[in-house]
């Protein structure tokens, strides 16, 4: 089927925020007495707050202070944010530009809450140039149920089936997926898992490759 939208995932995928977050949520923890490491951090990736948060109880007990994380974990991240900035993906401009020659609409759908949605996509120059931003707690189930992704197509008004989506995460991958959209799967910092590699339409290596995809299939 001949592409008529393109959906992209945010944090990891246009963003270099994952290692903004993975400070943030691991500093905040630790500072709370419940050290986060790196394997319970990656199965937090490209999920929902609210899924984050119940594993985090799932993984520390019902005695983890969620209350005190949620007020400290933000403070974290935006100190990180003033001192590194919010970084674009390489390729990411070039892609863009390619999609606004072929007229081809563009979507947000990421798991992060509209007002980090908002701060990080102004802080990394891309504020107004998506048609659609469907954040995470506009939809009922987070990635990887396929609802974000089913939104995004519903307010572009196409087939769920003509959309390529851009993702990063096996959370994400699966989502757009089992939405019925093709998947270009760009991995960050996680090596992608054989789900994610299964699921997936292709496997990239970065945004640059995904323009010369979308080129091919017209």
């Amino acid at each position: 089927m001949k592409v008529t939208a393109v959906v992209f995932d945010m944090d990891g995928l246009m963003l270099d925020t994952e290692p903004l977050y993975k400070v943030a949520w691991q500093g905040a923890s630790a500072e709370l007495g419940y050290p986060l490491d790196d394997p319970s951090y990656a199965r937090l990736v490209g999920r929902p707050t609210s899924d984050c948060e119940n594993e985090l109880l799932a993984q520390f007990g019902s005695g983890f202070p969620l209350d005190q994380f949620r007020a400290r974990w933000p403070q974290c991240w935006r100190a990180e944010v003033a001192a590194r900035g919010i970084q674009q993906k390489p390729g990411l401009q070039e892609l863009l530009a390619f999609l606004q020659e072929r007229r081809l609409p563009t979507a947000v759908a990421t798991s992060s809450e509209a007002d980090y949605a908002t701060f990080s996509l102004r802080h990394a120059g891309l504020e107004g140039r998506f048609e659609i931003i469907v954040t995470g707690e506009e939809v009922s189930r987070g990635k990887p149920a396929p609802d974000i992704y089913l939104e995004a197509a519903r307010r572009l008004n196409v087939d769920p089936a003509g959309c390529i989506a851009l993702e990063d995460s096996e959370a994400g991958t699966l989502a757009a997926t089992r939405a019925g959209m093709r998947t270009l799967l760009v991995p960050d910092w996680l090596e992608p898992s054989a789900a994610a590699v299964r699921a997936a339409f292709r496997v990239l290596a970065s945004l640059h490759d995904a323009r010369g995809v979308l080129a091919d299939l017209g």
